[in-house]
């Protein structure tokens, strides 16, 4: 897709970067000074990449169509299986109500309202006047082990050689689901209020605060006839 230098793409450009921190590292960089294993140093060297992930809607005065409709819907299966993080709408100020639709019915498909951010923008030309809809995705690529092979009989020094921990990193990046974790950690989940308050009020009362036994878990012999 060509972008243009409209002020929309701009901003686009700029809500999904502030999404996430500085997610690339040099690709080579060499062995880790602050590496705390052989294989840590390895670690260091997968380099995460960002790119937007998005899909452009014309504003219609009768809301989303059938077609806008089934891209939000593809959109937002792409974005569940990249598990990430915000889901941001760009759209015109003269387009506020259709991007309350377009949010209204990415939470309607299944993604939380804290998640979904409209982000508004004054049309300077005939070229701003479609919304963006979006997501970070994040890839991980692939390290190529094996480029520099020593003697590996000669083991008096007890080092360990320049590949060893290469295969390991290599494989977790290729296999981890969301590369965005090897950036940095998730946001912590909310607490249980309800089953906070439940267990304080057992506290409170002096009852056992456990939960209950569960028979099917005893793990007793099953008496039942074969």
């Amino acid at each position: 897709m060509t972008l243009n230098l409209s002020v929309k793409s701009v901003l686009m450009v700029l809500a999904l970067s502030g999404l996430a921190a500085c997610a690339s590292t040099p690709p080579d960089q060499g062995p880790s000074k602050t590496a705390a294993t052989d294989t840590q140093q390895w670690m260091d060297r997968i380099k995460v990449t960002s790119a937007p992930d998005e899909i452009v809607l014309a504003p219609h005065a009768t809301g989303l169509s059938s077609n806008q409709s089934a891209a939000l819907e593809a959109l937002m299966g792409r974005w569940l299986q990249a598990e990430a993080r915000e889901l941001v709408v760009t759209s015109p100020n003269t387009a506020g109500a259709m991007a309350t639709q377009i949010r209204d019915r990415l939470v309607t498909l299944g993604a939380p309202g804290s998640r979904v951010r409209v982000v508004g923008f004054n049309p300077t030309g005939p070229d701003d006047d479609t919304i963006r809809v979006g997501f970070l995705r994040y890839e991980a690529e692939k390290l190529k082990c094996g480029q520099h092979w020593e003697n590996l009989a000669a083991t008096r020094n007890n080092q360990p050689y320049d590949n060893f921990g290469c295969a390991l990193a290599a494989n977790l990046a290729a296999q981890v689901a969301n590369p965005e974790d090897l950036i940095r950690p998730r946001d912590t989940t909310p607490i249980d209020n309800g089953r906070r308050e439940t267990v304080l009020g057992l506290y409170r009362k002096g009852d056992v605060t456990s939960s209950k036994k569960d028979e099917q878990a005893s793990g007793s012999i099953s008496k039942a006839i074969p």
